[in-house]
């Protein structure tokens, strides 16, 4: 059943140049893909490398590794693309996206290919089933990944059940992120994907990984707090409960701070008292070096867009500098 009738129904932001919906199966699977935010997705599969590169000292990479690894990657792929629809489809039914997107003029403000309800390459029906389709997708998956999984500790179940549970509904259902649990589930699920699937292929969490998981959400959330504060307009007229919206601008900068802070602890902090190795901090001196790069700029220039884009490389070149760091306790 299609979620707002024809009278409330939001209004799409035409497409020039041809018409807005596809009609061949490529270009329609390139709509899905956008909806899904595909190269957003590449970044949430990084954590394969780190899992794998961090398991190596330990185990030995077999062919049953590998069935869990691709089974809870292809289980992922549901999962994030669920979130991802859901948050669009509420997105385009409060009015978020298009006062995010679209200037009061009418001129795009960000690339409105990412958002193919406000253009109308999809209707609100294809996304919001395409959205509990990949949800399913994704239930099935990390089920099999569990059954079939040679080790199966608690939490790693308890983990991967929270992220199926929770979420989807960071817009959708109980819409969390309304309720002021977004930027807890933005950090919590990218660390959940790293811990869980370490803990399927080894049955236990070791220090350096939970620190790895933990650096892996706390990046993508010092993404995702500059995007927040782009939409502080957008999100509050909608009721969205971010931090940027709760908070003064003072208030806000403080926040960013402080998670800027805690990215250098977790750095530098285990390392010190022997919880990861020595080398981990000199490793992650450019992420030190980016992060503090990115923090300072926005605190004097304020252009929160491009904050968030140098969070991006900051998080790429951490788990770049992560594998290094497994890579150089291989070696020992």
């Amino acid at each position: 059943m299609d979620l707002s009738t024809s009278a409330e129904r939001p209004t799409t932001v035409p497409v020039r140049g041809g018409p807005a919906r596809p009609g061949g199966p490529a270009s329609r699977l390139r709509v899905y893909l956008r909806l899904a935010k595909a190269s957003f997705l590449l970044d949430y599969y990084l954590s394969v490398a780190v899992v794998l590169t961090a398991l190596v000292p330990h185990s030995p990479i077999t062919g049953a590794v590998l069935l869990t690894v691709v089974l809870f990657m292809l289980g992922q792929l549901g999962v994030v693309s669920a979130v991802m629809s859901f948050d669009d489809v509420n997105g385009f039914l409060d009015g978020s996206d298009r006062a995010n997107y679209v200037g009061a003029d009418g001129e795009p403000l960000r690339p409105l290919e990412r958002k193919p309800l406000l253009t109308g390459a999809l209707t609100l029906r294809q996304a919001t089933r395409f959205g509990f389709l990949a949800l399913a997708w994704g239930v099935a998956l990390w089920s099999i990944t569990a059954a079939q999984a040679v080790h199966r500790p608690w939490w790693a179940l308890a983990v991967t059940g929270l992220v199926l549970a929770t979420s989807w509904q960071y817009s959708y259902g109980l819409k969390l992120s309304y309720r002021g649990w977004g930027e807890l589930l933005i950090a919590g699920c990218p660390t959940a994907i790293v811990a869980a699937p370490y803990g399927y292929l080894s049955g236990h969490l070791p220090s350096l990984v939970l620190v790895e998981a933990l650096l892996f959400g706390l990046w993508q959330i010092l993404v995702s707090a500059y995007s927040n504060t782009k939409d502080i307009d957008g999100d509050g007229a909608v009721g969205r409960s971010t931090v940027a919206v709760r908070t003064s601008e003072r208030g806000n900068l403080r926040f960013i701070g402080a998670l800027t802070a805690l990215d250098l602890l977790l750095i530098c902090g285990p390392a010190a008292v022997g919880w990861t190795p020595w080398w981990t901090a000199p490793v992650l001196l450019p992420v030190i070096a980016l992060r503090l790069r990115q923090f300072t700029t926005f605190r004097r220039g304020g252009d929160a867009l491009l904050a968030r884009r140098r969070g991006v490389v900051a998080f790429r070149t951490g788990v770049a500098c992560l594998v290094l760091v497994n890579l150089i306790q291989l070696a020992r």
